[in-house]
Formats: C-alpha cells, structure tokens, sequence
C-alpha cells in the first residue's frame, strides 16, 4: 500500500511538472540557470556528494548528482556506497529560491554493515529464527539498491553566485543483497538463500546542506 501511495505521488508531480512546462513555454529559452553543488555535511568524514542542478522554466528544475561513500571500513563498519540520482523539482516561488518539492529516483550500489548489526549479540537466522555460530558484529551486507522518493527542501540565496541549500529526501528503497562474513573474503555467507536476499523498506535516504555556484 505504501509503495502504490508514493508511485500515485511521483506520478501526479511528473504530471504537473509536464502541465507547467507547456503552460510557461515562453519563458523556457530565457530561464538557463545552471548551479554546481557540493554536500557540506560530508566533506569532514571525506564523503563526496556533488551533483548540478539545470532550470527548465522560471520554477522547475532537473538535478545529477553522485554519492561517493569509499570507507572499507568507518568506525569499525563497512560503509562503501555508491549512488547516482535524479530529481524533478518544483520551486513555489521561482527557481533556486526557498521552499521547493520534487520527485527523485536513483540506484545504489553498496557494501556495509547494516545499523543493526552494529552489535555482539547472536546473530538469529531469518527463517528459522534459530541462533546461528555469528554475532552480528562480524556480518556485513553486499548488494544494490533501486530507490524511489519524494524531495522537499529550501534553498537560500549567500550572494551573487553562491546559494544554500536544506533538503531531505524520504521514500522506498528495494534492496538486493547477499550476507558475507568478514575476514573470509566473500567465501563465506551466513545467510542460507542461494542469491540475493530481497528487502523494501521506507526510509530516509538522502539529505544534507549543499553549496551551490552558480555557472550561468
């Protein structure tokens, strides 16, 4: 029920993304916008999130960007993670200004440590629930993910060509992944299915403080 709530909400922002585009086509040759940004959030744990924002008409926008997390290991867990997303963006006031909306999807790719194993507690098998010869803190996750969710932020104007920017985005994230136990060399899994063990959940995603620079 969820994953048809956010379908039904991404398709009706493509819709009235669509709907304004005609609506304003005059303005579209002279709204060229183009901003560069980087993720303030991340850059003191050498976390990369870049990406470039194009202006389609005086209040939406199409954005690129990348997600580059290369830790083979962070405070004792995996955190490799690898991404590329799009959003559609809607500006209530005009492009690069305050509060906006949109509709994102993206794909993963990743090895870390879940959350939830960030502990020495006897790891349980998921089918049986019996208790395995593991504890959680020697298991970690291989996998990919399809990701598919709704952006709201505001972004703020530091002056001529630098912008600030909030922004948040929540939605469903299909994960395909399988469970290796560390310092075996993926030769050894603890889960018991064949290939890829298959989890959605809604989730908090992507998120952080851009800066942006204006190109044109």
């Amino acid at each position: 029920m969820k994953n048809k709530i956010l379908i039904s909400l991404f398709g009706l922002f493509a819709l009235h993304t669509i709907s304004a585009q005609t609506a304003e086509v005059p303005e579209q040759k002279s709204e060229t916008k183009v901003y560069i940004k980087g993720n303030a959030l991340f850059i003191p744990i050498g976390i990369v999130n870049v990406g470039v924002e194009h202006q389609l008409n005086k209040k939406i926008t199409l954005q690129g960007d990348v997600f580059i997390s290369p830790w083979k290991s962070f405070a004792g867990h995996e955190l490799q993670y690898y991404s590329v997303s799009f959003d559609g963006r809607y500006y209530f006031d005009e492009a690069f200004k305050h509060w906006f909306v949109g509709a994102n999807i993206g794909a993963s790719s990743f090895v870390l440590q879940k959350w939830s194993y960030w502990n020495d507690d006897i790891h349980y098998d998921q089918e049986t629930m019996l208790p395995t010869k593991y504890i959680s803190s020697q298991l970690y996750q291989k996998g990919y993910s399809i990701l598919l969710g709704i952006t709201a932020g505001y972004q703020f104007n530091l002056s001529e060509r630098w912008n600030m920017e909030l922004y948040a985005t929540v939605g469903h994230s299909q994960d395909f992944y399988k469970g290796y136990v560390r310092g075996t060399d993926e030769k050894e899994r603890y889960d018991r299915i064949e290939n890829y063990n298959k989890s959605g959940e809604i989730i908090p995603y992507r998120g952080g403080i851009m800066i942006s620079y204006k190109l044109k």
